[in-house]
C-alpha cells in the first residue's frame, strides 16, 4: 500500500505547489494553510518506505498507512474544491466590477454574503484536513524512520521500441508434442456428433498457450465451418458467454435478448454445420448445460475445455483429458535465461544452482518464472543480486499461500507509478480484452501518469503501458498491430485484487448493502439487474472516484440518484446503457475527469455540462440519437478527447478552438456553412489551428469543407501522430468538377507534421492523391490505408516512406495499371537518394480492385535494356528465363502479401522472387484471370481461393502449406519440394488427380492431403 501511496502524496504536492499561486485560490485567503499541508505532506513521504518494509508483519503500519490513504484522497478532493470555488469567486468577482462599472455603484452587502460562507467552508476544510494530516505525521514520526532505501524504483523501458514485445520460442518439444496428439484427437472428433475433451492443469502452468496453439492450428481452421473461443472465468454470466459464443461465429446480437433466444440464435447459425468450441478456464460444469441443446443442431461438434478441476473433465463426459504438467527442473532454468534475453547459457552457468532455487520457489510454473525473469534482468549478474530476489520470494511465500511469491516480488519490483496502474488492472473483469487506449485514458482520468517535459500525458501512458508488457505484468493478444490488445493472466489479476482489495470492488454495487463503503474508491459495475443502482446510505460516506461498466454486456437504465450521491466521481464510464438523459444535476460533480456515453441512448446533452471545468475525456462515440453538442462544451477548458466517430452530430456551437488541451479529436465533422445562431453544421478547417497538441485527429464530411487559407493548418502539430481524413460516401450520382476540384484542393493543404505515424484516406473523390502523399515528407508513417478513393486513376508512389510497415489499398476503381512508378523504378526517378524501395516494409493488401489489370516492377524497354546488357555481359538474364531487375531494390522486408477481388489482374511482376526475399505468405481470392504462381523462393505458405484461370503453380521449392479452393483450371502443380500440407476443397478433387500423385511420390509420407 505504501508503494501505493507514494505517487498518490507525492502528485497532492505537486497539485498543491500548482494552485498555491492561483489567482484562484489567492482569492480564497487559504496560502498559508496549503503551504502548511505541503511540508507535513513532505514530511510524511520520508516515512513511506519504511512503512512498505514492515506493513506485511506489522498491522499497526497497514492501519497508519490506511489512515493516510484516506486523508490523501481527501486532499486531492480538497485541491479540487478549492481551485473550483475559487474560480467561481473570480469569476463573480469580474462580473461584479463590469456591472459596478456600469451601473456606478459598489457591491451590496447581501451579495457579499454568499462569498464569505463560501471561502469559510473551503478554509474549514482545509483547516481540519490540516490537523489531521499533522497527527498522522507525528503518528508515524513515533514508530517509523526516514531515510531508509527506496523500494520499487525500477527502471522504465523507454517507449514500445525498447519494449520486448515479441515474446522468445521457448520451451518449445512439450508443447508441440501435446499440441500435435490433441489436433489429431480434434480432428478425429470431427466425425463424431459430439465429442468432448479437456486440457487439466494448475493455474499459471500453461492450459491456455497449448488451448490457443491447437486453436489457430493451420490443420483445423480450414476442417471446421464454424469457430469460437470463449473466455468462461468464475465471473462470467450466462447472457455474456452465449453472446460471445456468436459474436466469434459472426451474428449480431441485440440488446436484452434472453437466454432462450440467444440459444436459439446460436443453434440456426450452426446448425447442419462443423463447429469447434474452445472454453477457456472453466470453473462449473454447468456452462456445459448452457450450450448443450444448441450445439446439438451442428451436424458435429467439438467442444475443447481448459480448466483447474479433474471434476469438470469428468462431469462434461470428456472423452480425453491431458494433464498440463508443471515444468521439469531443465525446462524451467532454460524459459528463465531465455525469458531475460539471454542468448547463450554460459553467460549465466555460474548462477545456475540459484536460478534452480528460484524456479522452485516458482512453483515450476511458466508464468511465474517468466514475470521473475524481467526482475532479474534489471538486476546485476551476480550471485548476491540473485539471492536477495530468492530471499524475497521466499518471505512474502511464507506469509501468503494462495499469492505466489514470484508475482509479488514483480509487482513489489515495479516503480511506483507502474504500480498504481498495474494494480488498476483489477478493474477488468477475468479474461477480458484491455484495450490499451481505454486503459491509458483511465490512466489519466485518475492522475496516474507523471509530467514528462516536452510529452503528452498520453505518449507517457503508452510507454508505461508497453512497459507492463515488457515485464510479462500484461499479456498482449497478438490480434491487434502494435500489440494495443492485451489481457491480464488470472494469476496476476489475483494479486492485483488481493492488494486492492480495500479500495477497488467488482461486482454488483447494490450486494453492498449493509457493508461499510467509506474505504471504497473504484467500483466495477457487474450486475444481471435491469438498472443500475448503489445502496441507499448518506452520501458523506460514499467516496467513490471510478464506477465504471462497461465491462458487462447487457445494456441497463442508470438510476439518476447515483449523480447526486457519488459526489467525488472521477471516472463515470456508462458504456452501453440505455441511459437516456443527463440530469442537471451532473453539474455537482465537478472532480469527474472521464465522461463515457458510448453506445447509450442519449438525445441531449445538458448546457450545465459546461460547469465541469475538470472534465478532461468525453466520449461520445455511436450515440444513435445524439445530433447537437451543447454551446457550453466549449467552456470545458481542461478536455483532453472529445469522441464523436458514428454518431450523427450535425449541430455544434462555434469555439472549439478554444480547448486549447484538445488532443484526440475523434469524428470531427466539418460543416457546410449552414449557421442558427451561435451553432453550426460543423466545424471549420480553420478553428484546428490553435489545437497545438493535437495527437488523433479523425475528421468526417471533408468535401463540406472551403479550402483553408494555409498550407500549415497541420504542418506545426508536432505532437500529430495519427490523421483520418474522411469523406462522405456519395450516392449513386456522380460529383461536380467544382467538387472534384475543391477537395483535391482541400487534401494538398492538410499537409501532415514530418511526425505523423499512421495515415488513413477513405472516400476520397479526387482524380489525383495530394503530392505530399507520394514524398518522402512523412519520414515517420508506419501504417497507411486507402480505402475507395475510386476516382485516382493512378496510386501514389509510396515507395518513398522509409519507415512504412503496413499498407493497405482497399477499393481503387479507376486503377488498371500498377507499375514501375509505384515502386520507384522509372528512368526519370532518382537513383542516388534511396537504395531500396519500400525498405521497411511487412504487410501489404491489395482488395477490390475490379479493374486492375496489369501490376509490374519494370517498363517494358527496362527489361529490353536488361536483355542487351546481359548479351554485353555474358549473363543474358531474359534468355536465361529471369526477370530484369529494377534499378531499386524492391519491397526487401515484405512477409505477408494478400490480394483479393482483384479479377482482371493477369500476372504477378516477374521479379516478385528475386526482390522480396523475405516474402513468406500469399493470399490470393477472386484473381480469376490469374493465370500462373511460380518463382517465388522463399515463400512458406500460399491460399489460392476463386482464381478460376490458375492452370501452374510451380517452383515454390520452400512452400510448406498450400491451400487451393475453386481453381477448376489447375491443371499443373510442380516444383514444391518442400510441401507438408495440401488442403484441397471438394470441387478440387477431380482436377487434383492431374498432379497429387507426383506430389506423393516425391514427398511421400512427408506430405500430408486434408479435404478443406
Amino acid at each position: 500500500m505504501a508503494s501505493v501511496l507514494d505517487p498518490l502524496v507525492g502528485s497532492c504536492i505537486t497539485k498543491l505547489q500548482d494552485i498555491i499561486a492561483e489567482k484562484a485560490v489567492l482569492i480564497l485567503d487559504v496560502k498559508e494553510e496549503l503551504e502548511k499541508m505541503q511540508g507535513t505532506m513532505r514530511q510524511i513521504r520520508c516515512f513511506l518506505d519504511d512503512a512498505e518494509q514492515r506493513r506485511i508483519k506489522e498491522s499497526a503500519v497497514n492501519n497508519w498507512l490506511s489512515e493516510l490513504r484516506d486523508a490523501m484522497y481527501d486532499a486531492v478532493d480538497i485541491v479540487d474544491s478549492a481551485r473550483f470555488e475559487g474560480s467561481k469567486l473570480l469569476k463573480d468577482r469580474k462580473s461584479s466590477s463590469s456591472k459596478n462599472s456600469t451601473a456606478g455603484c459598489g457591491i451590496s452587502l447581501l451579495s457579499c454574503f454568499p462569498v464569505i460562507q463560501r471561502r469559510h467552508e473551503i478554509a474549514v476544510k482545509i483547516r481540519d484536513l490540516n490537523d489531521r494530516v499533522e497527527q498522522l505525521s507525528k503518528h508515524g514520526n513515533s514508530f517509523l524512520h526516514p531515510g531508509v532505501g527506496p523500494t520499487g524504483q525500477g527502471s522504465t523501458s523507454k517507449g514500445r521500441e525498447n519494449s520486448n514485445l515479441v515474446q522468445p520460442k521457448l520451451v518449445g518439444k512439450e508443447i508441440m508434442h501435446s499440441s500435435k496428439k490433441l489436433v489429431d484427437l480434434v480432428l478425429a472428433g470431427k466425425e463424431q456428433k459430439d465429442y468432448r475433451l479437456a486440457i487439466v492443469g494448475t493455474g499459471g502452468v500453461g492450459k491456455t498457450t497449448l488451448a490457443q496453439k491447437i486453436y489457430n492450428e493451420q490443420k483445423i481452421k480450414p476442417v471446421f465451418e464454424k469457430q469460437a473461443w470463449v473466455c468462461v472465468s468464475q465471473e462470467c454470466n450466462e447472457v455474456n458467454l452465449l453472446k460471445e459464443i456468436l459474436r466469434n461465429i459472426g451474428v449480431y446480437q441485440d440488446q436484452g435478448e434472453t437466454i432462450a433466444e440467444l440459444q436459439r440464435k446460436i443453434a440456426k447459425t450452426i446448425e447442419g454445420k462443423s463447429f469447434f468450441l474452445v472454453l477457456d478456464d472453466v470453473w462449473k460444469s454447468s456452462v456445459i448445460d448452457l450450450i448443450e441443446a444448441p450445439i446439438y443442431a451442428a451436424a458435429s461438434s467439438v467442444i475443447l475445455v481448459t480448466t483447474r478441476d479433474d471434476r469438470i473433465a469428468m462431469d462434461i463426459h470428456a472423452a480425453h483429458t491431458h494433464r498440463v504438467n508443471l515444468l521439469s527442473e531443465e525446462v524451467g532454468w532454460e524459459l528463465l535465461w531465455k525469458s531475460m534475453n539471454i542468448d547463450e547459457e554460459k553467460e549465466v552457468q555460474n548462477l545456475r544452482n540459484t536460478g534452480i532455487q528460484i524456479i522452485k520457489k516458482c512453483g515450476y510454473l511458466p508464468l511465474a518464472i517468466k514475470v521473475i525473469a524481467r526482475v532479474l534482468t534489471s538486476k546485476d549478474q551476480t550471485e548476491n543480486e540473485w539471492k536477495k530476489i530468492l530471499s524475497k520470494i521466499s518471505a512474502w511465500s511464507e506469509l501468503h499461500d494462495d499469492i505466489e511469491g514470484a508475482l509479488y516480488l514483480s509487482y513489489n519490483e515495479l516503480p511506483h507509478h507502474l504500480k498504481q496502474c498495474f494494480l488498476y488492472c483489477a478493474l477488468y473483469p477475468e479474461d477480458s480484452t484491455i484495450k490499451r487506449d481505454d486503459l491509458v485514458m483511465l490512466w489519466v482520468a485518475e492522475g496516474f501518469i507523471e509530467e514528462q517535459e516536452g510529452q503528452l500525458l498520453e505518449e507517457t501512458g503508452e510507454e508505461y503501458y508497453y512497459e507492463l508488457i515488457h515485464r510479462n505484468l500484461l499479456q498482449p493478444d497478438g490480434s491487434t498491430f502494435d500489440h494495443t490488445n492485451c489481457k491480464m493472466h488470472d494469476l496476476l489479476r489475483q494479486l492485483a485484487c488481493y492488494l486492492s482489495r480495500d479500495e477497488c470492488f467488482t461486482g454488483d454495487p447494490e450486494s453492498l448493502e449493509g457493508q461499510s463503503m467509506t474505504k471504497l474508491r473504484r467500483i466495477s459495475a457487474v450486475t444481471k439487474k435491469d438498472m443500475l443502482v448503489f445502496p441507499t446510505m448518506d452520501k458523506e460516506h460514499l467516496k467513490v472516484r471510478t464506477l465504471l461498466r462497461k465491462f458487462y454486456g447487457v445494456s441497463q437504465g442508470v438510476d439518476h440518484s447515483l449523480f447526486k450521491k457519488l459526489l467525488l466521481l472521477r471516472v463515470l464510464d456508462l458504456t452501453g446503457s440505455s441511459i437516456q438523459t443527463i440530469p442537471d444535476c451532473i453539474a455537482n460533480l465537478i472532480h469527474l475527469r472521464l465522461l463515457d456515453l458510448n453506445g447509450t441512448e442519449i438525445s441531449c446533452l445538458p448546457e450545465v455540462m459546461g460547469s465541469l471545468i475538470n472534465l478532461q475525456i468525453l466520449n461520445l462515440q455511436r450515440c444513435d440519437a445524439l445530433h447537437n453538442l451543447p454551446s457550453s462544451i466549449t467552456q470545458l477548458c481542461n478536455l483532453r478527447r472529445l469522441g464523436l466517430e458514428d454518431t450523427p452530430i450535425n449541430q455544434v456551437p462555434e469555439g472549439i478552438g478554444r480547448l486549447t488541451f484538445l488532443n484526440d479529436l475523434e469524428g470531427f465533422p466539418i460543416g457546410g456553412g449552414s449557421d442558427i445562431g451561435k451553432t453550426q453544421d460543423g466545424w471549420k478547417l480553420e478553428e484546428l489551428g490553435h489545437l497545438l497538441q493535437l495527437r488523433r485527429l479523425h475528421m468526417i464530411k471533408l468535401e463540406r469543407a472551403s479550402p483553408p487559407t494555409t498550407d500549415s493548418l497541420l504542418v506545426d502539430k508536432k505532437y500529430l501522430k495519427l490523421l483520418s481524413l474522411n469523406c462522405t460516401k456519395h450516392p449513386v450520382e456522380s460529383y461536380s468538377e467544382g467538387d472534384v476540384g475543391n477537395i483535391e484542393k482541400i487534401f494538398e493543404q492538410l499537409i501532415p507534421p514530418h511526425n505523423l505515424e499512421d495515415l488513413i484516406i477513405a472516400d476520397f473523390f479526387g482524380r489525383r492523391f495530394p503530392t505530399w502523399l507520394g514524398t518522402t515528407h512523412l519520414v515517420s508513417v508506419k501504417h497507411l490505408i486507402l480505402i475507395d478513393c475510386n476516382s485516382c486513376v493512378h496510386l501514389p508512389p509510396l515507395w518513398q516512406l522509409p519507415n512504412l510497415k503496413y499498407l493497405r489499398i482497399d477499393g481503387a476503381a479507376a486503377v488498371t495499371k500498377i507499375g514501375p512508378e509505384f515502386v520507384g523504378c522509372r528512368g526519370d526517378n532518382p537513383r542516388s537518394t534511396v537504395a531500396a524501395a519500400f525498405p521497411k516494409l511487412e504487410t501489404l493488401v491489395i482488395e477490390d480492385m475490379p479493374n486492375w489489370e496489369e501490376w509490374s516492377f519494370v517498363e517494358e524497354g527496362d527489361a529490353a535494356a536488361a536483355s542487351m546488357e546481359g548479351e554485353e555481359d555474358g549473363s543474358a538474364e531474359i534468355r536465361k528465363g529471369e526477370a530484369p531487375s529494377p534499378r531499386v531494390q524492391v519491397l526487401p522486408r515484405l512477409k505477408w502479401l494478400r490480394l483479393d477481388g482483384c479479377p482482371k489482374l493477369r500476372a504477378l511482376p516477374r521479379q516478385l522472387g528475386q526482390e522480396a526475399t523475405c516474402l513468406e505468405e500469399l493470399g490470393l481470392r477472386g484473381a480469376s484471370s490469374l493465370k500462373v504462381v511460380e518463382d517465388l523462393p522463399f515463400l512458406s505458405e500460399a491460399l489460392i481461393c476463386g482464381c478460376d484461370g490458375l492452370e501452374r503453380v510451380s517452383n515454390l521449392p520452400v512452400l510448406r502449406e498450400l491451400y487451393a479452393q475453386d481453381c477448376p483450371h489447375l491443371r499443373c502443380v510442380d516444383g514444391l519440394g518442400n510441401l507438408q500440407q495440401l488442403w484441397l476443397d471438394d470441387d478440387m478433387q477431380e482436377v487434383s488427380k492431374l498432379w497429387v500423385p507426383g506430389l506423393q511420390q516425391i514427398r511421400g509420407e512427408d506430405l500430408d492431403v486434408y479435404t478443406w
